[in-house]
């Protein structure tokens, strides 16, 4: 290798950077605060969970209207639709959750499952970690949630 690239060979190397900018950037980068990474708060580890539970319940929910739409149920086509506008409110609801991670600066990676839980594993804002739900947990979460939304649908036609 040759001598220019030993050490540091970013600074030795270059031929384009005058020592007037190395010092600069240098400077810039001692300015910066370096904030150590914190752990995410209870709100944030809500959102990393409902990014988890949404897009299962929207899948179950989406599942649930077409085996409707196939059944000989003789209100089909009310089930079907009440289905679809859950799915609806789910989705959005996913996207609301999307958006707000972004801006928190919050990445969800590594999703792990097994026959009895879900390991996940996340960055927020520097800090990393993970967590695992159990399929368990999720079912009861999940039949809590869907309650909800039909709650808020109910009085939505009301």
């Amino acid at each position: 290798m040759s001598k220019k690239l030993e050490k540091n060979g970013l600074w030795e190397s270059s031929r384009m950077m005058l020592p007037q900018h190395r010092e600069a950037l240098l400077n810039r980068h001692r300015d910066v605060p370096h904030v150590a990474p914190s752990r995410p708060k209870r709100e944030e580890i809500e959102l990393m969970r409902d990014y988890i539970l949404l897009p299962v319940m929207h899948t179950l929910v989406s599942k649930k209207m077409r085996e409707m739409e196939a059944s000989s149920e003789t209100l089909k086509l009310l089930y079907a639709k009440v289905a679809q506008i859950l799915a609806q409110s789910i989705y959005m609801d996913l996207s609301k959750i999307k958006q707000e991670m972004m801006e928190k600066e919050i990445r969800m990676s590594d999703e792990e499952k097994d026959d009895s839980m879900i390991h996940c594993r996340y960055v927020c804002r520097g800090y990393e970690d993970g967590f695992t739900i159990t399929k368990e947990a999720m079912r009861a979460e999940i039949s809590v949630r869907l309650r909800r939304y039909t709650d808020q649908l109910m009085a939505k036609l009301r």
